[in-house]
């Protein structure tokens, strides 16, 4: 019996857990030693101990007879097919999803590139990115590999953009924080948007392109506060309350400016990155729309209320730890999706019974949507039409 117990759950949240040389094979050779002597480069792979600790686990047979009944008990690198790859499918069988969008871990941020003055190097770690991430799903059809634009550029996102789509990534994913000269929805990008909607590819936020908490917030006078991992540069109580703001004022942006008009196809997926705010800043957009129409000529144009285009276009995952119940109930039943965030910690180790804990009472058709029809409506022409309700044609 596989963890879903048979029922058809597509995964809008998985990741790879990659070993600090993950981007070398990748790495255009002529900038590969000035990545490495970025100062966020060796943060992230310290003395390299846990890529040859996690190795060496994998590679035990005795470790590894283990992996079957332990598939959403081990995390991060314990996690059967955490970062080999002939290991994910069957990972995958285990878990019994249809399929699973497949995220980094160890280059969430790009290494604090965007925000620098090395733009070629930006994108150089973006293109290794989404060389190794199509790699790596390429075993299985079901891993949907996202791929990661940066928007500091205009031509060069365009580039790195269309080099993604032709690698085979099933979603373009980008910052939520604001690119340094020029906002999101800037016109110059619109060619971005133009390809994923002509792919019939998601555009997708995820947790770590935010903007993060200002550090000066813990300077508290009292001992640091322990994160997930044991450290303090996770999440904390704190550190969690600001990870949304950027994706709505982003999405906010793009919505107001007329991007979801003007691509009406396109969907757009936040992940990892909460759904609890959904509702009131859903509200919230639709008073100020209301508000400042008679003033802006750009909100005239708009053929929608903001919380409409939401509905239309629009996909959330929220924390296993969140009343997700509440949030469909008052976001609509078209927004969020499941995730499980494996093999992660904070995904916890039985994420479909907390999900459905705080779905109970809601019908049938609107679970079925939370569980698989919400992610295929995002990914559409991202997720093959035979992977699509599998278990569901299997059974007619």
């Amino acid at each position: 019996m596989t963890y879903s117990a048979g029922r058809l759950i597509h995964d809008a949240d998985s990741h790879l857990m990659e070993l600090g040389d993950c981007l070398d094979p990748y790495f255009d050779k002529r900038l590969l030693r000035r990545f490495h002597d970025l100062p966020a480069y060796r943060a992230k792979i310290g003395d390299n101990s846990l890529a040859k600790l996690a190795r060496a686990q994998q590679g035990d047979p005795a470790f590894r007879s283990g992996a079957d009944e332990a598939i959403m008990l081990r995390k991060n690198y314990e996690a059967h097919g955490a970062f080999l790859p002939q290991d994910r499918p069957h990972a995958l069988d285990l878990m019994g999803f249809a399929s699973q969008l497949v995220f980094t871990t160890f280059c969430l941020g790009n290494f604090d590139l965007d925000q620098s003055d090395d733009i070629e190097l930006c994108y150089a770690a973006a293109s290794a990115h989404n060389r190794m991430m199509t790699d790596f799903c390429a075993v299985d059809r079901r891993l949907l590999a996202t791929a990661y634009v940066p928007l500091e550029d205009i031509a060069q996102a365009i580039r790195c953009a269309r080099e993604a789509i032709d690698l085979g990534a099933r979603a373009l994913m980008i910052p939520s924080r604001c690119p340094r000269q020029h906002g999101p929805s800037h016109i110059g990008l619109f060619p971005i948007w133009a390809m994923a909607q002509e792919a019939g590819l998601p555009i997708l936020f995820h947790v770590g392109g935010e903007d993060r908490l200002n550090p000066t917030y813990k300077e508290n006078g009292q001992p640091p506060v322990p994160d997930f991992h044991g450290g303090d540069d996770n999440f904390t109580s704190v550190s969690y309350m600001p990870i949304p703001h950027a994706a709505m004022q982003t999405l906010a942006t793009l919505i107001f400016d007329g991007v979801l008009e003007a691509f009406p196809a396109l969907k757009w997926g936040v992940i990892e990155l909460g759904a609890s705010w959904v509702p009131g800043w859903m509200r919230a957009m639709d008073s100020a729309a209301h508000a400042f129409v008679r003033n802006e000529a750009r909100l005239q144009k708009l053929s929608l209320t903001p919380s409409e285009f939401v509905r239309r276009q629009i996909r959330v995952a929220p924390y296993p730890h969140e009343d997700s119940g509440w949030i469909v109930r008052h976001a609509g039943e078209e927004v969020c999706m499941f995730s499980s965030d494996f093999p992660h910690i904070e995904g916890g180790r039985h994420p479909l019974k907390r999900f459905d804990a705080s779905l109970a009472g809601l019908a049938e058709p609107v679970t079925n949507r939370f569980f698989a029809e919400n992610f295929i409506d995002l990914m559409g022409a991202g997720l093959a039409a035979d992977l699509r309700r599998p278990h569901r044609r299997s059974a007619a």
